[in-house]
C-alpha cells in the first residue's frame, strides 16, 4: 500500500453547489486531492441548509449532509458577481488541475465561467460540468434536481410504485450520488488522457443521463419496441417468487430466486409445504408465472404466521436467496458496513468520533485520507488567497472591492 495518497498534489476547484458536483470533488479529496470549495459570502452553498428542509431529520449541532459531501475541503467565500473576483477566479483556474461546476448554461455564460472562457487560461485544465438535463436541447436551461431529472423524468418513479398507488419520492441524493461517481470517473479518464496527450479536456455528466443508465434494461427494451412493465401489483405479481411478503411482526421480506428449479423444492420444504411440489401449478417457471396471484395469496398467509427472525432462520438453513427490507436506522448499524470500511470515523479530535460514509470507489493498493470535518463558510479564504500569491495589500483590495468579506 502506498504511503502517499494517490491524488496528493492534485488541485481541484469546486464551484458546484448541492450534491452531485461537490460529491465528485469529495471523492477526489478522499484520495488526497487539495479541494478548494468556492462559496458565495454570507449564505454559502445552499446545500448547507438542506438538513433543515423536511423530511430530512434535524440533528442538533451536526450538519450531516454538508459533512458527507464536503469533507476534506477548504472553503473560500468569494462573490463571483463582483468584478474584483475575476482575478481570483483566473488565478484559481491557473492553479487548478480540475474545476467542477454545475452552474446552468446561462449562469456560466453570465459569469464568464464557460469552458471556452477558462480553457485558454490553463491548457491542462480538466473542466468537469454536471447538469440536470444535459448541455443541449429545449430543457438544457432548466434547473435539475435528482427527484426531477433522475427519478421522475427517467420513468424510475413510475415503475417502482405499486399499481394504483401514487409515485413515491426518492431518498434525497439517490440520483446525485451515482451521478457523482460518473463525474469522478470522467475526471479520472480525462486525467489519464492528459497523461497521454498533455492536454486538458471537458467532462460532462447529467442527472437525466444517469437516470437513463439506471433504467437502462427496460429503457433499452422500449427503444427496440418492447412494452415496459407496468407498475407492479404485489397481490398479482409477474413472479410470486420475486415479490415482497409481510411477516407476523410487520416486517417485509423480498424473495429473489434466480435458479427456481433448484430453489423451489427447498423453499417449499422450508415453509412447511413440501406437498406443493406435486401441484402442477408450481411444476415449472411457466406454470408458476401463470398462477402467480394464487401463489402470492398462499405466501401472504404463510409468511404472516411467523416473525422475521423465525423466517430468517428457516430461509438461511435452506440456503435460499432473500432480502430483508431494512429501515435506514437498521442499516446505519449493519455490521457489514463497519466490517467493509463503508463507514469510517471523522477525525475531528473527539474521543468518540462520528462515523461517515466512505465513497464507494476502492483501490486495494491505495489508501484514502482520513475523513476530516467539512469547512465552515470562508474558513480558508485567506490561506487560499495566500496560496494564489496575494499579499496583505492584495487581500485588502479584494475586501474593498467586496469580492471577499
Amino acid at each position: 500500500m502506498a504511503n502517499t495518497p494517490l491524488l496528493e498534489g492534485l488541485h481541484v476547484v469546486d464551484l458546484a453547489s448541492f450534491i452531485a458536483g461537490p460529491a465528485a470533488a469529495a471523492i477526489l479529496g478522499d484520495f488526497g486531492a487539495d479541494v478548494v470549495k468556492v462559496e458565495p459570502p454570507r449564505v454559502g452553498d445552499a446545500y448547507r441548509s438542506l438538513s433543515r428542509m423536511p423530511p430530512n431529520p434535524r440533528v442538533e449541532g451536526i450538519n450531516y449532509p454538508w459533512q458527507l459531501d464536503n469533507r476534506n475541503k477548504r472553503s473560500i467565500a468569494l462573490n463571483l458577481k463582483s468584478p474584483g473576483a475575476r482575478d481570483v477566479v483566473e488565478r484559481l483556474v491557473t492553479w487548478a488541475d480540475v474545476l467542477v461546476t454545475n452552474f446552468p448554461p446561462r449562469t456560466r455564460a453570465k459569469l464568464g465561467l464557460d469552458y471556452d472562457d477558462l480553457a485558454p487560461l490553463n491548457a491542462r485544465l480538466i473542466y468537469a460540468d454536471v447538469t440536470g438535463f444535459g448541455e443541449e436541447g429545449p430543457d438544457a436551461h432548466l434547473p435539475g434536481f435528482d427527484v426531477t431529472a433522475f427519478w421522475a423524468r427517467s420513468g424510475l418513479m413510475d415503475v417502482t410504485r405499486q399499481r394504483d398507488a401514487a409515485p413515491a419520492i426518492n431518498a434525497f441524493g439517490s440520483g446525485d450520488h451515482p451521478t457523482a461517481i460518473t463525474l469522478f470517473a470522467g475526471i479520472m479518464t480525462a486525467l489519464y488522457r492528459r497523461e497521454k496527450t498533455g492536454q486538458g479536456s471537458r467532462v460532462t455528466a447529467s442527472l437525466v443521463a444517469e437516470g437513463a443508465w439506471a433504467a437502462g434494461m427496460w429503457l433499452q427494451a422500449a427503444l427496440v419496441g418492447g412494452k415496459a412493465p407496468s407498475p407492479a401489483d404485489r397481490s398479482d405479481p409477474p413472479n410470486a417468487l420475486a415479490n415482497v411478503y409481510r411477516t407476523a411482526d410487520d416486517r417485509w421480506l423480498l424473495l429473489a430466486f434466480a435458479n427456481e428449479d433448484k430453489q423451489v423444492p427447498l423453499f417449499l420444504q422450508a415453509i412447511g409445504h413440501p406437498e406443493a411440489a406435486e401441484n402442477p401449478h408450481y411444476a415449472d417457471s411457466k406454470s408458476r408465472r401463470a398462477h402467480a396471484a394464487e401463489i402470492a395469496g398462499v405466501l401472504d398467509k404463510t409468511f404472516a404466521t411467523r416473525s422475521l427472525d423465525e423466517w430468517r432462520d428457516l430461509l438461511d438453513s435452506a440456503g435460499l436467496t432473500y432480502g430483508v427490507v431494512q429501515t435506514l436506522d437498521e442499516f446505519a448499524h449493519d455490521p457489514q458496513l463497519v466490517a467493509n470500511r463503508i463507514l469510517v470515523p471523522i477525525e475531528d479530535g473527539n474521543a468518540e468520533p462520528h462515523l461517515t460514509i466512505d465513497s464507494p470507489v476502492r483501490l486495494e493498493q491505495e489508501r484514502k485520507v482520513p475523513a476530516r470535518p467539512a469547512p465552515d463558510l470562508g474558513e480558508h479564504t485567506e490561506s487560499v488567497l495566500r496560496d494564489l500569491g496575494y499579499d496583505d495589500a492584495g487581500v485588502a483590495e479584494l475586501r474593498k472591492a467586496e469580492a471577499i468579506e
